[in-house]
């Protein structure tokens, strides 16, 4: 799903940290070595496609020096 995230993220939540992430080889060999931590939270994005906006609650991975990145929508919570 292509998504463009339009507001700010609420709500954020580790869910998995260092070891405990599964990809976390996978993360290293593509983004680079860091403490990766894996979260989620709620922000309202557009959908590229269609144009709708809608909440969404998002899951990612970040690290300190690399950044925020892969995206994904878990869920749809309501239509705006």
């Amino acid at each position: 799903m292509d998504f463009r995230i339009v507001g700010r993220i609420s709500g954020i939540e580790r869910i998995a940290a260092g070891k405990g992430i599964r990809d976390i080889r996978r993360l290293n060999r593509t983004h680079g070595r860091g403490r990766w931590r894996k979260l989620k939270g709620v922000a309202l994005v557009r959908d590229r496609t269609t144009g709708d906006i809608y909440s969404a609650e998002i899951h990612w991975c970040e690290a300190a020096a690399i950044g925020r990145k892969e995206f994904k929508i878990k869920r749809r919570l309501e239509s705006q």
